[in-house]
């Protein structure tokens, strides 16, 4: 029965809204009998007058001005409601939560985004790569970044961009008068690596590792950025990718000639959302901006 009363009062606000029956009609995209019916429907079942009809005019009753005050709220909040979702439709308004675990590769991202869809909303936090995995199966964020992650069910993963490790070393390093330097260059170096299960760190230790390259590891640091100032203040050599690379006073950074150091990133999310509308237009943007590297 809630569902008639709703068709009921529906047609009496587009009479009270439009100023008419046949003006409703068009309004609702009915036809007017329906709506005439409709709001006599509606008067005589609570035995209350809406409308003064004089031929084709209507005019409001003291008890149809009351009723129109109420149902505008009611049919304003849900006029509201369809003009914010043919915005969502139209990608105009919504928000996209990104979680990563670089950063300037986020940051990067997030750029590109707001000038594409500059309407929309997006938040980035950055976490560890099991905060991010989680985050995604939690739905508390839509969209991740990460590290070559693992074949995990339910996870739609698309290759965002390659970056390429390097090395930072003190500016008074015979490394800083360099363009390049080889991976068997490391050996005897003193070393600042980043924690075990750092995917830079891996990638140092495998290299060095197939080149029987023996690390001189003096320090462990939880933090690029802390790695970076370590180094600055010539407390060793350390490796971060050249885009997470931050540019300090005594510091310099030295290519490394070996295809083995780079980290690959890619874009994530749960399979079953890929298609929702904002999601699939930040994996748009990434899509272009990996173009723009490529070309």
């Amino acid at each position: 029965m809630f569902h008639q009363y709703y068709k009921w009062i529906r047609c009496f606000h587009a009479v009270a809204k439009t100023g008419g029956f046949t003006t409703a009609a068009r309004y609702l995209h009915i036809g007017q009998p329906t709506v005439t019916d409709q709001v006599k429907a509606l008067e005589e079942r609570f035995n209350v007058e809406l409308f003064l009809r004089s031929g084709r005019a209507v005019r409001l009753t003291a008890a149809g001005e009351q009723l129109y005050a109420i149902t505008q709220g009611l049919f304003g909040q849900e006029e509201e409601a369809m003009q914010f979702l043919q915005r969502a439709h139209k990608l105009r308004t919504g928000l996209v939560r990104v979680g990563a675990v670089s950063p300037p590769i986020a940051l990067e991202l997030a750029r590109s985004f707001k000038r594409s869809h500059a309407g929309l909303d997006l938040t980035v936090s950055i976490g560890s790569e099991a905060s991010t995995l989680s985050g995604l199966q939690d739905f508390d964020i839509d969209v991740g970044i990460l590290v070559e992650p693992p074949e995990i069910e339910g996870l739609h993963q698309v290759p965002y961009r390659v970056e390429r490790i390097v090395a930072v070393v003190p500016a008074k390093h015979p490394w800083a008068k360099k363009r390049t330097i080889a991976t068997r260059d490391i050996a005897g170096e003193p070393v600042i690596l980043r924690e075990p299960g750092s995917k830079t760190r891996h990638r140092v230790e495998r290299a060095c590792a197939q080149q029987s390259v023996q690390m001189n590891c003096v320090m462990e640091i939880n933090s690029r950025e802390a790695i970076l100032h370590a180094v600055a203040n010539g407390m060793g050599v350390g490796f971060v990718t050249q885009i997470e690379c931050i540019p300090l006073p005594g510091l310099k950074v030295v290519e490394i000639d070996d295809a083995e150091l780079s980290i690959s990133y890619s874009l994530c999310c749960l399979a079953v959302r890929k298609d929702r509308p904002l999601i699939r237009a930040l994996f748009d943007v990434a899509q272009q901006d990996d173009d723009k590297t490529a070309d």
